[in-house]
């Protein structure tokens, strides 16, 4: 009996009109281009044998049984926090059940009425809601331009819509999961130093790709000091579960009291957070995943400079390679038929590339979407831009 109310059913119809309906994928044996687990941590049996040691040592059980607030602040917590403070030059960490979960408790408690929030175009979904839920008035600025944020906060105080009592919050991140680039950081870190905004930078795909160890892309600049507040997620490289705001003692105090995401619900189960903290512990030991992921990266980018991708004349039309040094790398083919149609071909030969359509990316910038890992070989990596290359010229 379908008993969803007809607005509901009409969105569902409309947008299965569009060839854009959404569904769980089955699995499916392929070649992974697509997962975020960029270190293959996810699958190294040394850091699940860690993380049942962390387990019997503190003889946790499976569950959280409550909230931190209540009863499920068990000891592994206290563990995490003191090495990602530690790990990542901060003052204090505080882990959230997700990143999404850090976005919307961060932004929906910090910025306050009469407060200004400046975010990037092309900002992560989970700190737009978190934003939506906010008490500040918001803004974007056109993608990675510190120039145009700036013209915006002047256009704001000409209008005495900012004064001397507003706060101001940039927010960027630091490495963008569509199109895999990263803003100057340093402007922005300076520009919000000289007149005293609050920086706060989303490092979710850097982590375990970019900087020493893979602490990300802020570390890597020394500008940890000029970022009020950074979130790390633990579902992408690290291969577990979890995010953390990493900021100042205050800053901590202050989400624990007002962030509702953090404080209306069960905390992560004990062996989410010991696999964390395992995957960590590797990390800072081990750079040889790191080490791998980054020859590939360099492998990828010298695949695409040699079949000419970005060239005029390459008989691939409208193919555009986004310069990326991350895991992430975008293929500009526009046209949602004409990218499901090359994605399905590649999928065909046993590769796991997805496509991404509008309107998750804007009109004409739908793309094919690789990330690259370091278990991917060289061999595989050369294939499939192959491949790529091949169905580009029959559509």
């Amino acid at each position: 009996m379908d008993d969803l109310p007809k607005k509901l059913r009409e969105r569902l119809s409309a947008r299965s009109a569009k060839g854009l309906l959404r569904s769980l994928p089955g699995i499916e044996d392929l070649i992974d281009f697509s997962s975020n687990d960029y270190l293959g941590l996810s699958n190294i049996s040394k850091i699940a044998e860690m993380a049942a040691v962390l387990l019997e040592e503190k003889g946790l059980g499976q569950g959280a049984t409550g909230s931190r607030l209540i009863s499920g602040n068990h000891s592994l917590y206290a563990k995490l926090e003191e090495t990602l403070a530690t790990v990542h030059k901060s003052e204090s960490a505080l882990v959230f059940n997700s990143g999404y979960d850090a976005n919307i408790g961060f932004f929906s408690a910090v910025p306050q009425h009469g407060d200004v929030i400046l975010y990037d175009e092309y900002i992560h979904a989970s700190i737009r809601d978190g934003i939506q839920l906010a008490k500040a008035k918001s803004y974007k600025f056109s993608h990675n331009d510190a120039y145009d944020m700036q013209e915006i906060v002047v256009r704001l105080r000409e209008r005495g819509q900012m004064n001397s009592g507003t706060e101001v919050y940039v927010v960027t991140e630091s490495v963008f999961s569509m199109d895999g680039d990263s803003p100057y950081l340093k402007v922005f870190a300076d520009n919000c130093r000289e007149q005293g905004f609050h920086l706060v930078v989303d490092e979710a795909h850097a982590i375990g790709v970019l900087g020493n160890n893979g602490t990300g892309l802020v570390q890597k600049l020394d500008l940890e000091t000029q970022v009020f507040a950074r979130i790390v997620t633990f579902g992408k490289a690290i291969g577990s579960h979890g995010a953390a705001v990493l900021g100042g003692k205050s800053l901590r105090d202050y989400l624990i009291n007002f962030a509702r995401s953090f404080i209306y619900t069960t905390g992560l189960p004990p062996h989410s957070i010991a696999a964390t903290l395992a995957s960590y512990n590797y990390l800072v030991s081990s750079g040889r995943e790191l080490n791998r992921l980054r020859r590939n990266i360099d492998l990828f980018n010298s695949e695409i400079e040699r079949l000419q991708f970005n060239e005029a004349g390459n008989g691939a039309a409208q193919v555009l390679f986004l310069p990326s040094s991350s895991a992430i790398h975008s293929c500009i083919i526009p046209g949602n038929l004409k990218v499901r149609s090359i994605a399905f071909k590649i999928r065909a030969e046993g590769f796991d590339v997805r496509a991404i359509m509008a309107p998750t990316v804007p009109e004409g910038r739908e793309r094919l979407r690789f990330c690259l890992h370091s278990f991917n070989s060289k061999e595989e990596i050369v294939r499939v831009l192959q491949l790529l290359a091949i169905f580009t010229k029959e559509v």
